[in-house]
């Protein structure tokens, strides 16, 4: 059953993304002080470096990071790095993965005998085609909705750090799909498929997030995305939308977009397309010949319940009464 199911699933992402996500290798590497390890290194694929245990210097493109234990970092194809062990012994952990346009792709790429047989070889040992390397992982986060494309400022950087929760998912997915390329269990093409979807999505959020934080961080860049969506608030309440489609419009989690617009507006994003409908619906209370049922719809509510409810709660009196109201007045 699962072989049967595999090619449909595959087919169903390919149509959708254009591109299917693969795992070319993982390698456990235990390196000391005196390994003889490249002056640089680069590859065909993007490389997920996990640190398990020890202290290692990193220079991607110049830049000289420290890493130690528990830190992951994701490396784009063909950007130069060079690693150097700063303590007794440093356990490695590195995936390499990409993505193809179909399987033929994978099923083509042989191990490299020259690279296999070198202990303290960096890189995978299995050839990948150059082309793949122009597969940006963006392309196929475009696919998840989550707001990191290929014009994003992340897409332009040689390397992303993992942080926040997502890193403990990584590394165990990251892992149990190098376990299962080992093994030889049930169903075993049909999991590795899964984890490596699941292992994408992991990734996705935590980039998302990282992305979140550097709008946090630079002047002005959150405050502009919230202008954006209150002007798209402003044009649209009366369509009935939500705060997770004035999020969704800008790219940004309902959480962060939430506390961002708060911040902002000094206002919650709920409560202000909340008065922007009551507002409107005390304008065309004013007209005697419109409906209370109808003005519910007009101003964006899903149903004159939940008109009532809103409008009590913000005017302290039913519609009616706020309409009677009105009529006293003009008397």
């Amino acid at each position: 059953m699962f072989s049967k199911l595999l090619p449909e699933i595959e087919q169903d992402i390919i149509s959708a993304s254009g591109i299917i996500p693969v795992v070319y290798e993982g390698i456990e590497h235990t390196y000391d002080t005196s390994a003889s390890l490249p002056e640089t290194s680069y590859h065909n694929s993007h490389e997920l470096l996990y640190l398990r245990d020890g202290k290692v210097e990193l220079t991607i493109n110049g830049e000289v990071m420290t890493l130690e234990k528990g830190k992951v970092v994701i490396i784009r194809p063909l950007v130069k790095h060079k690693l150097v062990i700063k303590s007794r012994k440093a356990d490695i952990f590195n995936l390499y993965f990409g993505f193809v346009h179909d399987d033929r792709e994978l099923k083509s790429m042989k191990k490299d005998p020259a690279s296999s047989l070198q202990s303290n070889v960096a890189g995978p040992t299995m050839q990948i085609p150059g082309l793949l390397a122009q597969i940006s992982l963006e392309n196929f986060l475009q696919f998840a909705d989550l707001g990191v494309t290929e014009d994003s400022e992340m897409a332009r950087q040689p390397f992303f750090v993992v942080t926040g929760t997502e890193k403990k998912e990584i590394c165990y997915f990251a892992e149990t799909i190098v376990a299962e390329m080992a093994g030889m269990g049930a169903a075993k093409e049909f999991l590795i498929h899964t984890l490596t979807m699941s292992l994408m999505i992991y990734l996705a959020r935590a980039m998302h997030k990282e992305w979140e934080e550097s709008l946090r961080v630079k002047n002005g860049k959150a405050k502009e995305l919230v202008q954006i969506a209150r002007d798209y608030m402003d044009e649209n309440f009366e369509s009935g939308i939500t705060v997770t489609d004035a999020s969704s419009y800008v790219f940004l989690s309902q959480g962060y977009f939430t506390r961002a617009f708060k911040d902002e507006m000094g206002i919650s994003p709920m409560n202000y397309l909340m008065q922007k409908r009551i507002d409107k619906a005390c304008e065309l209370l004013a007209d005697n010949q419109i409906k209370v049922s109808s003005i519910a719809v007009q101003s964006g509510f899903s149903s004159p319940q939940r008109f009532n409810v809103a409008f009590r709660k913000l005017k302290g009196m039913t519609p009616l009464e706020y309409r009677k109201n009105l009529e006293k007045q003009e008397g």
